[in-house]
């Protein structure tokens, strides 16, 4: 997505490369990130994808100071990440892929904690500290030890936590890992009601339909490459085509459906064994399916299910990348840490 007039750039990238290791030495160099360009404009959710390793974790360290580029420069909220680390950490606010919070001070102890380290005085950390508990309803739970919460409740205190210095740029690794779904959608909402705020997000998530319904803006990373980039309908479209889905109802007829689907496909047919449901891009739409089921029929296969859908992100992801998303994923990425 492109600024707007009026509207300035939140984080902009040129050129982030990352290598670790050395040549001729064990393994050799791992080119974690190979030219990366990023512009995320104010008050607006940039989302980044990509499979296990492709570069996505390395990118959010390197706009956090976290890691050292090896060439390329950026800029968050208006400050060069390289020349000045210490502003661009007190106009930024993080939150990664797992709850860091301290599970023997209460809620309220840990915002409080928080507050003190920006340097905002014992009155005003405290006060920040109730604000946030209340907005992430966690007031209730504020005098509790931490150790005691929920997985969810953990996940919203970690949130909380990245905004006590009420940072216009936030960047979330993996935000909902590990919720249920009631959580997930809670924090989704939670998420929307910052932006509107006027924070701009830095995303990065291995569920699709969190990247569908929260991103403005799409990149795809694979191989430390952004190989695609856009809004959700746009990375759509570029997929092209509608699917047909069929559920087989004996596995015995699995393969012979999926010879007839290959027929009249426009591109590698999907086949889910354990459920027995194959998938495919096609040109048509309807008018392929009534043929399909014709011909279905005329061979004494039967369905439990038939139907035609448009393009979903999962589609995108893994007509970009090869393969689906896992999100179980962790991140394997090396370290490097700003001294």
């Amino acid at each position: 997505m492109t600024a707007t007039a009026g509207q300035g750039l939140a984080v902009r990238a040129r050129g982030l490369v990352k290598t670790y290791g050395r040549a001729g030495r064990g393994s050799g160099v791992t080119r974690a990130l190979d030219g990366v360009d990023l512009e995320v404009p104010e008050g607006t959710v940039l989302g980044l994808l990509g499979p296990n390793g492709a570069g996505k974790t390395t990118t959010v360290r390197i706009l956090t100071t976290l890691l050292v580029p090896d060439a390329g420069e950026a800029r968050v909220a208006g400050v060069d990440v390289l020349r000045d680390p210490q502003e661009v950490r007190r106009r930024i606010g993080v939150s990664g892929q797992y709850a860091a919070v301290d599970e023997y001070l209460t809620g309220f102890e840990n915002l409080r904690m928080v507050g003190q380290l920006y340097h905002l005085g014992a009155a005003r950390a405290s006060q920040r500290a109730r604000e946030l508990l209340e907005l992430f309803s966690l007031t209730d739970a504020a005098d509790r030890p931490v150790k005691g919460y929920s997985g969810g409740m953990r996940r919203r205190l970690d949130l909380a936590g990245a905004l006590v210095n009420d940072p216009p740029v936030l960047f979330l690794d993996e935000p909902t890992t590990g919720l249920d779904p009631r959580s997930r959608a809670d924090m989704w909402e939670l998420l929307q009601g910052m932006v509107r705020g006027g924070t701009t997000v830095v995303l990065t998530t291995q569920y699709l339909e969190e990247a569908d319904l929260l991103a403005d803006d799409i990149v795809v990373i694979d191989h430390g490459r952004a190989i695609a980039r856009g809004t959700s309908d746009q990375l759509k479209a570029q997929v092209g085509g509608e699917r047909i889905e069929l559920v087989v109802d004996q596995a015995a007829h699995v393969e012979a459906v999926r010879s007839l689907l290959a027929e009249v496909a426009v591109g590698p047919v999907e086949v889910e064994q354990h459920t027995r449901r194959l998938t495919a891009p096609v040109e048509g739409g309807a008018a392929v399916l009534v043929r399909l089921l014709a011909r279905l029929e005329a061979e004494g296969v039967h369905l439990t299910d038939a139907g035609t859908r448009r393009p979903t992100m999962d589609d995108v992801f893994l007509t970009l990348t090869g393969r689906r998303t896992d999100s179980s994923d962790t991140t394997d990425e090396p370290q490097e840490v700003r001294a």
